[in-house]
This record gives C-alpha cells, structure tokens and sequence, in this order.
C-alpha cells in the first residue's frame, strides 16, 4: 500500500503540471464544475471516495485484475476471437492496472503495463497510426483513440525514449483527420463523423495535452462545435448531428467529452447530466442492460466524477452494486471480448482510486 501511495503522488504531480500546461494553451477556463459542486463538498467527496469501494468490490476488482493479468498473451496484446491483438484491448487493460496503482515496471502490474507498451509500439505504422490490422474491426480509430489516451497516461512514467515520437506523430494523425464538421469517424481520413468516435479522439487529445504533447486550440474548439451539435433537446446525444434518438452510451461519452474540452458547466453540461441520470439502477433492483452497457458505465462513471455532489453519491454505489453483480468466474462477458468488457468495467469501478491523470478532479 506504501508503494501505491508513492505511485498516486507522482501520478497526481505530473497531472497538475500538465493540467496548468493545458489550460493556458487552450484557453479552456475553470478545472472544477462550480456550477454543480461547492468547494468544501469537493474536498469531502475525494477524501471519501475510497469508502464507496467497499469490500466486496475490492475482491470484484481485485479478481479482474488477476483475470486480465492471466489474459495477457506473449506479445502484450489481448483479446480473443476476431479481436485478438486489438489495440484498443490491450490499451484499456494496461489502464485497468495504472488504475490499481501500478505504472510501467513498478508494482503488482507494472510488467503487465510494460508489456503493453511494448505491444503497442511494435503496432504504430510510420504515419503514426497504432493498429493492428487484423484485428481492427471496422472502427480502427477507436484503437488509435485508446492507444493514445493509454500511452499518454504512461508517458513521463516510462524510460522508453521513442514514448514522446509516437505520441507526437498520434496526435499529429488525429489533427490532420478531423473533418470539416470538427469529428472524427471510423478510418483515419476526413470524411464523416460521429459522436462516439470523436469523444474518444477528444479524451485521447486531453491526455496527451496533460502529459506535454502538443495539441492545436483550434481542433479543440471545432470538435467541441460538432459535438454540442450532436446533442438533442432532452439533453442526451445523438449518434450524428440532428440524426437519431439519444441514448445512454453515446450520450455518457458525448458528456465525457465536454468535460475533456473544458466545458464543466452550462446548459449543455446540465441537461446531458439529467439525461443520463434517468439510467441509474434502483439499489438492489435487477436491471435491463441498455445496449453497449459496459462502453456506457466506463464513461458515465467518469462524468458523475467529475460532476460530484448528489451526482456521484446516487450514482455510483447503485451502479458499483450492479456491476458486481454481473462478474463470473473473475470476468465481465461480452460477445466482443471478455477481456474488453472486463477492462471497461474495471475503469468504472476504480475511478474513486483517482490514479489515473485522465480521471482525476
């Protein structure tokens, strides 16, 4: 526990240095959602925080950990079937373990992460694009999106000198593929765009801005336009502009993202947070799974984070229950990939850890 305390201090300093680096850059105003959060109330919640990982969540957690580190193939990668060696996999387990404390080669998992780090350097093509192709579905910039925001909570953290080069030249792909609507899509090329794959561009270029790396204001800005567009009169989110219903998963991600662009308060912010509170389980009630549950409880965790207050305390022991629920034989399924369904609801249920940069108040 000693070890992880250091860990989470050096976590915490480079975040609040790179943090003061992004908002003078960027010009993207307060850190704290004031508008939902008092001061005193803020300080409460994160000393608080780790009570709401009660016991049996620890050994839910704990048991997952152990799942992904055992999943772990040769090369670094995971994943299984038609995913296996997908890079958004293997980027989203190696967070699980920097979630739990652990950074490359220090800690429980450090080796897990390193290996990690390992797979996905050996998989960044020249243009700067981190795919493997087998395996990269037909969404290949969902992979780069992760890769980035994953190696981006390593850097400063690894002694890998070629780190910095290939999230330089990752970022620099996903600048030069934004389209004329300010979105990304499925292929790293400008043409169209949507909500789900643009918040994860955004997350992936806010952690790459708070680890040092350049990321122009202006790519900023013309995402945050394409996805306030993306948003419908009920609060939630729409898959593209003024196309479709709102929905749970894209509208936590689409919330997510604003909060990544620095847009912590506003009518936007306020309505898309009612919106998804419509979907918070009853204690001890069973629930419907809403389509892509486990994509949809790794960002609104984040969001009821970042929200505090009565967001976060209705929230997440309610979901905390459910998801535990859910666990068999160490794992979450999913028809994708037990390991990716895992890795999502592990970040979930980690967040009160507040290790990772990218999480953190």
């Amino acid at each position: 526990m000693q070890s992880q305390g250091v860990i989470c201090c050096v976590l915490g300093a480079i975040w609040l240095a790179s943090f003061a680096a992004w908002s003078s850059a960027a010009e993207i105003g307060s850190v704290k959602p004031s508008g939902f959060l008092r001061v005193g109330e803020d300080r409460q919640i994160e000393a608080t925080a780790g009570l709401l990982i009660t016991p049996a969540a620890e050994r839910a957690i704990q048991q997952g950990l152990e799942y992904l580190a055992r999943q772990q193939l040769p090369d670094g990668s995971f994943g299984s079937g038609t995913y296996r060696g997908n890079v958004a996999i293997c980027s989203l387990a190696g967070m699980t373990f920097l979630a739990a404390g652990s950074t490359p080669d220090r800690g429980p998992y450090g080796r897990n992460v390193s290996r990690a780090i390992d797979y996905l350097l050996a998989n960044t093509q020249p243009s700067g694009f981190i795919c493997f192709f087998p395996a990269a579905s037909h969404g290949p910039m969902y992979g780069h999106g992760f890769a980035v925001l994953f190696l981006a909570e390593c850097y400063g953290m690894s002694s890998r000198p070629e780190l910095g080069d290939v999230l330089r030249r990752a970022v620099r792909l996903i600048v030069d593929t934004q389209n004329e609507e300010g979105g990304w899509r499925y292929q790293p090329q400008r043409a169209d765009a949507d909500i789900s794959v643009t918040s994860c561009q955004v997350m992936a270029l806010r952690a790459a801005r708070n680890a040092g790396i350049f990321v122009p204001k202006e790519t900023i800005d013309r995402a945050v336009e394409y996805i306030k567009r993306c948003q419908n009169p009920d609060g939630g989110f729409a898959y593209q502009p003024q196309v479709g219903e709102s929905a749970f998963a894209r509208s936590a991600a689409g919330l997510v993202s604003l909060f990544c662009a620095g847009i912590y308060e506003g009518p936007e912010v306020e309505s898309a947070a009612s919106y998804l509170m419509r979907f918070v389980p009853e204690r001890g009630q069973p629930t419907l799974e809403p389509p892509y549950y486990e994509y949809g409880h790794y960002y609104a965790a984040q969001a009821m984070w970042v929200l505090g207050g009565n967001y976060w305390l209705r929230w997440y022991p309610a979901v905390r229950d459910d998801l535990i629920a859910r666990q068999r034989d160490g794992c979450w399924r999913s028809p994708i990939s037990n390991e990716y369904a895992t890795a999502m609801i592990l970040l979930a249920l980690q967040v009160p850890n507040n290790y990772l940069p990218i999480f953190q108040r």
